[in-house]
């Protein structure tokens, strides 16, 4: 099932991170021409006052992954470039991510990327998948690299408006739900606990590394999704840009 989700990449050397740090007051929206060649054409979209504006564009002057700007649109509510990069994605982003491979694969379908918001800390993005299963290898990537932080996951359709989760209501792999549910029997989320960490592994004939890691995943997930979810939900840190 086709899912929506917001969330932050946490990466101060994706594109205008920096121009976003210089001048924190601007809103500054990004948008990727379709593929992820060596050096994309982006188009932003910028939001402030004149002044911020202007201080924006010097920003572009400065950064060197801008060679070229262009102004297509000013109005009293934004004002909208595009812009040609100065530097590859190599040259941006290879000292920082384990395989450039990877992320342009990751991008292309069955993604598509509705938003990107840059800070001065990453990009926030919401973006569309169309399953479950690309949304886990986008994240698992940017993970493996950098901090990844989900705002909210949700389906896309008549309950477009519900958190994300199956029928029965748990949003793990088989793997974790049943590292879950055995540590759970056997008593290891109790106070004191009853069962080890390696009587859990037992029960599921694993290493006790493996069944750490899935019960690290697993928990990092539920937080995610109901907790850490929820915060970012009421404070709605992403809100629909207006055009």
């Amino acid at each position: 099932m086709a899912l929506r989700a917001e969330y932050e990449i946490g990466c101060d050397v994706l594109p205008l991170v920096n121009v976003a740090e210089a001048v924190p007051d601007a809103g500054i929206d990004l948008a990727i021409n379709p593929g992820m060649n060596e050096r994309p054409r982006f188009t932003a979209r910028v939001t402030g006052t004149d002044e911020t504006v202007v201080a924006v564009e010097a920003e572009f002057e400065r950064t060197p992954f801008v060679d070229e700007y262009t102004l297509v649109e000013h109005t009293d509510d934004a004002s909208r470039y595009t812009i040609l990069p100065g530097t590859s994605l190599e040259e941006q982003l290879g000292d920082h991510l384990d395989d450039l491979a990877d992320l342009r694969a990751l991008y292309e379908v069955p993604i598509h990327v509705e938003r990107i918001h840059a800070t001065p800390a990453g990009w926030i993005q919401r973006a569309r998948f169309a399953d479950r299963a690309a949304f886990d290898d986008l994240r698992e990537f940017w993970q493996r690299n950098v901090s990844f932080r989900l705002h909210r996951l949700t389906h896309i359709g008549g309950d477009a408006d519900e958190r994300f989760g199956d029928d029965s209501g748990n949003d793990l792999t088989d793997a974790q739900l049943a590292a879950v549910r055995t540590a759970y029997e056997l008593g290891y989320f109790e106070i004191p606990r009853r069962a080890s960490l390696k009587d859990v592994a037992n029960e599921l004939d694993i290493s006790a590394s493996s069944c750490s890691e899935r019960l690290r995943r697993a928990q990092t997930h539920l937080f995610e999704i109901h907790v850490e979810g929820t915060n970012r939900q009421r404070q709605s840190l992403l809100k629909t840009p207006h055009d």
